[in-house]
């Protein structure tokens, strides 16, 4: 899954769940993807409340479930910035 399609499918769960209630920001090496706290998402480099690092291909593997969230934190294949509660709503986004 290359990046633009990472973005695609993430516009597409967040516009059908309508948002988070708060913003979040995946800050990538292919770019940034932001989305708002009513689900608006753009590759903005915006301020987040909660921004989580991560490599694309990684992201992927987030979203297809060949990844699990718990052990990319613990080998650091993800880093989060912020409020570390809003990246666990990112389970009822996936």
């Amino acid at each position: 899954m290359n990046f633009s399609e990472i973005f695609d499918k993430i516009s597409s769960l967040a516009s059908r769940k309508g948002g988070l209630g708060n913003s979040i920001k995946f800050a990538t090496d292919q770019g940034n993807i932001h989305i708002s706290a009513d689900g608006v998402v753009t590759n903005t480099d915006s301020p987040a409340d909660c921004t989580i690092s991560v490599k694309a291909s990684d992201l992927a593997e987030l979203m297809t479930g060949k990844l699990n969230p718990m052990t990319a934190v613990m080998f650091g294949k993800i880093k989060i910035a912020g409020d570390m509660s809003i990246a666990m709503k990112l389970q009822s986004l996936f």
